[in-house]
């Protein structure tokens, strides 16, 4: 009587698991950088937002910039039912630094980019920029977003 074998060898369960480990070798250096890029695209469009509401209160106060970001978060809206250009300060996502110093402002120029708070703000011109020095994954300045 012949016998016929069902399943896989030994040798066709390892190629998969070799095959399988290459992949993933491959894999993981691809994932941490969509990671970084992810972070990076938050934090582009939480200052976008942050330049709206610089412009929006800009508007309504007759060509006045406020005199800081955070004071932009209190002032409610007609019928003062929620903050009326942001409900809170974004918090930014690029660069590090303790979780409670990423949603925080710091008033001064684009020279003195490179401190601990997210964000760096001049009342003077109304610029915000995001308060990191270094670069994104394309090589460009986290200040000249």
């Amino acid at each position: 009587m012949k016998r016929t074998s069902k399943g896989f060898t030994l040798i066709e369960l390892m190629i998969v698991v070799a095959i399988i480990g290459i992949l993933a070798a491959v894999a993981m250096p691809r994932f941490a950088d969509l990671v970084r890029k992810s972070n990076e695209g938050a934090t582009k469009g939480k200052l976008g937002s942050i330049r709206s509401a610089l412009s929006i209160y800009y508007a309504d106060n007759e060509g006045m910039w406020p005199a800081s970001l955070a004071g932009m978060i209190s002032i409610q809206n007609d019928a003062g039912t929620a903050a009326k250009y942001m409900a809170s300060l974004p918090e930014r996502k690029v660069g590090g630094g303790a979780s409670g110093e990423n949603n925080t402002e710091e008033i001064g120029t684009i020279g003195d980019v490179g401190g601990t708070n997210g964000w760096l703000y001049n009342l003077t011109t109304g610029d915000a920029w995001v308060n990191v020095s270094g670069t994104d994954t394309k090589g460009n300045y986290y200040t000249a977003w």
